[in-house]
Formats: C-alpha cells, structure tokens, sequence
C-alpha cells in the first residue's frame, strides 16, 4: 500500500495522509459479489474513468468525460454491453447516470468486473457522493460533496482502491 492508494478501513478510507469518512454497501463487504446483492466489493480496484455532470460543476480533471442526458450503465446480465457505459435509447435494464438528485454528478468509475464482465457478477461499482452521513450505497462507496470533489481532484486513472476482509 502507498499513500496514494485509497484504503477502506473501518473508520472510513484513508488517502494521502488523510481519513475521508464514507458509506459501503447495504450488504456489507463480500467476496462473492452477486448483481442486486447492495454489497460492496471486497479486492483490490482501479479507477479507470471519471465522470461528471457539466451542467452542474465545472470539469473536475483534464481527464474527465462529460455525463449527457442520454448516458446509462447497464445492469442487465443478458446483455452483451453489462457493466458498460451505454446510451439511450436502450432496451436492457440500465441505471442512468444523469440523475435528478446529485450522487452521480461525480463519479469515479472502478474496474470492478470489468472490461470483461461476468454475467452477475455485479455492474455499476462506483464511487460517488453519499445521501447522508452513514446511508449505504447498493454496492458502490460515498462520500461527502466536498470529500468526493477533493479526491477527484488528486487521483488519477489507475489509482488503486483496495478493500479489505475485515472479517
């Protein structure tokens, strides 16, 4: 580990000398990471893309890409693009990445199950803001607005996300 890696601990992730506080899956962690199970990822992952919304903030990194109104995710085991950035009009299951409330304004996109997905095996891992302190995601890790927006600021593709077992 180095301290330019993002480390969840029990108190919250651990980056450049300083600990962020977050919010993992309704699931807790697994190591058997199922598609609907709201748990969080138990491995060690990369950032590969960043995400954000230009009609709300200001672009958070020369290597950020822009969220559209047409921008999905698909979540669909049976489709052939599961796990991947899709776009509308589309006839799988997806999540759609503009939304109205503001979690996904900024995204940091992890390489969990991908580019190769396994069907099932969890889609859509990604780091974004929190509802609140201490609300749980579906899978993915949160952060404070302001916590979120720091970190876009200071890593880069590849930056590693490691999350322990603790059990």
């Amino acid at each position: 580990m180095t301290p330019q890696d993002l480390v969840l601990t029990r108190l919250g992730v651990r980056f450049s000398g300083r600990l962020l506080p977050c919010s993992i899956g309704k699931g807790g962690l697994t190591t058997t990471k199922q598609e609907g199970d709201g748990a969080t990822p138990i491995g060690t992952h990369h950032i590969v893309g960043l995400l954000y919304r230009p009609d709300r903030i200001r672009r958070p990194a020369d290597w950020a890409e822009a969220i559209g109104p047409g921008d999905l995710w698909s979540d669909d085991s049976r489709d052939s693009a599961y796990n991947h950035h899709v776009r509308a009009p589309y006839s799988y299951s997806h999540e759609h990445l503009r939304r109205a409330d503001p979690l996904y304004d900024l995204v940091l996109v992890l390489d969990w199950n991908w580019p190769d997905a396994r069907p099932g095996n969890g889609s859509a891992i990604f780091i974004h803001q929190w509802r609140r302190p201490g609300y749980p995601t579906e899978g993915c890790i949160a952060f404070s607005r302001s916590d979120l927006h720091w970190l876009a600021a200071r890593v880069q593709p590849g930056t590693r996300v490691i999350i322990p077992n603790f059990g």
